[in-house]
């Protein structure tokens, strides 16, 4: 049927019904709703849907891509359930819960609009989840939702006055680094300053489109798709690379818009996608990497997120604080944090994505570090409201280690 990369769709031919992808997903161990990856994305695409309750367990399906890490067949199992998900809500209605939970970045931008947009934004939503109208419409009431920073790292980025150099890089800083935690765009700034590269942001770039894939607007999905890799283009014919700080991000640009959508450009833009932690890694190796640190240690924890396991690039973030003197850094090594984007933050799926990341939590609380570093956004999150521990970016870490 062709290769993964040539026809994902028809990876389904490929699946043995083994179990691997089942004894490896984080979700059938959590509970017994959902009936397994491989008796959903590629036994239904082969079925058509045609067991009735089929949907139902379909909806449990975090995308983790656990199965995909396991497959010993090659089977797209993840990308399978995605757009099973995504024909589903082509003919049925999205919950308004999901319409919620996709549309972040542009409920925002239109927030920002207004004076103290982003204020208003965090205390309609605080207001919401302590009254329980999030609960009402399907929203988990028991975990704070992600605040919005008063100011966008886009807004942040125009008044930094870097250092002009000859090496430039192209930031796509994804709608959570952007609207959420612009802390970590700054730290990447500083960072890639210390190496000598200047940074590039296009301020056409939007959402990735994971949480509008995950929640099954596969169209809208395919649209950011679209304008993103055309934009990807126009800066890698100029010979710059593309970094992201976030793995999800790095994900779809890379490999789940080649997986999902029918572009042109995706595989070869692939090649100049890098994870941050990637792209420094790299230089160190070819002895471009600045180790001049100054700043102070302390122990850690890394938790690595499943979005970038799948991307089967290691664990460079490790392998650059490894070089960091007086930094300990210890591997959690426990499985998936349950998050899995917006998966955590339905109702539904709360006390599912605690169990899955009852490991990692107690893993952490036992060991003796003082912050958790992870690569994710949303298993940042995840990490400190299941532990209790404070978690930072490896790129925050790298950033603080520059500073005398």
């Amino acid at each position: 049927m062709g290769t993964l990369e040539e026809n994902p769709k028809g990876t389904a031919d490929y699946c043995t019904a083994c179990t691997s992808c089942i004894t490896t997903c984080p979700v059938t161990a959590a509970t017994s709703k959902f009936r397994g990856p491989k008796l959903v994305g590629p036994a239904q695409s082969r079925l058509n849907f045609a067991e009735p309750d089929a949907e139902e367990s379909l909806e449990y399906c975090s995308n983790c891509k656990n199965c995909d890490i396991s497959c010993p067949s090659g089977v797209a199992v993840s990308t399978l359930n995605m757009l099973q998900r995504g024909e589903y809500y082509r003919s049925h209605p999205h919950p308004l819960r999901d319409h919620i939970l996709a549309h972040g970045e542009q409920m925002i931008k239109l927030a920002r609009k207004l004076p103290f947009g982003s204020f208003f934004a965090n205390l309609g939503a605080d207001i919401g989840r302590k009254t329980g109208m999030l609960k009402m419409i399907g929203i988990a009431s028991e975990r704070p939702m992600p605040q919005y920073a008063s100011k966008s790292f886009l807004e942040q980025f125009r008044s930094i006055k870097q250092t002009a150099y000859p090496n430039k890089v192209v930031f796509f800083p994804g709608c959570f680094i952007n609207e959420n935690d612009p802390d970590v765009g700054i730290a990447f700034v500083n960072v890639m300053q210390q190496n000598h590269y200047e940074v590039i942001v296009d301020e056409n770039f939007i959402c990735c489109g994971s949480p509008l894939v995950v929640t099954g607007y596969l169209d809208e999905a395919e649209a950011n798709a679209r304008k993103n890799t055309a934009l990807i283009r126009k800066w890698t014919e100029q010979g710059y690379p593309i970094l992201t700080c976030c793995t999800s991000c790095s994900l779809m640009l890379k490999q789940e818009y080649a997986e999902l959508f029918d572009l042109p450009d995706l595989h070869e833009n692939a090649k100049f996608v890098y994870d941050a932690c990637e792209f420094l890694l790299d230089l160190h190796e070819k002895n471009r990497f600045d180790q001049k640190f100054s700043g102070k240690g302390g122990n850690y924890i890394y938790h690595a997120p499943c979005h970038l396991r799948v991307q089967g690039i290691g664990t460079p973030a490790l392998e650059l604080l490894s070089l960091v003197p007086n930094i300990v850094v210890e591997n959690a090594d426990a499985g998936c944090c349950g998050i899995s984007g917006n998966y955590g933050f339905k109702e539904d799926k709360y006390e599912i994505s605690m169990q899955v990341g009852q490991e990692l939590f107690c893993r952490i609380k036992d060991s003796s570090a003082s912050k958790v570093i992870s690569d994710c956004g949303t298993c940042r999150m995840q990490i400190e409201h299941g532990s209790g521990v404070k978690a930072v970016h490896p790129i925050e870490v790298l950033s603080a280690a520059y500073q005398a």
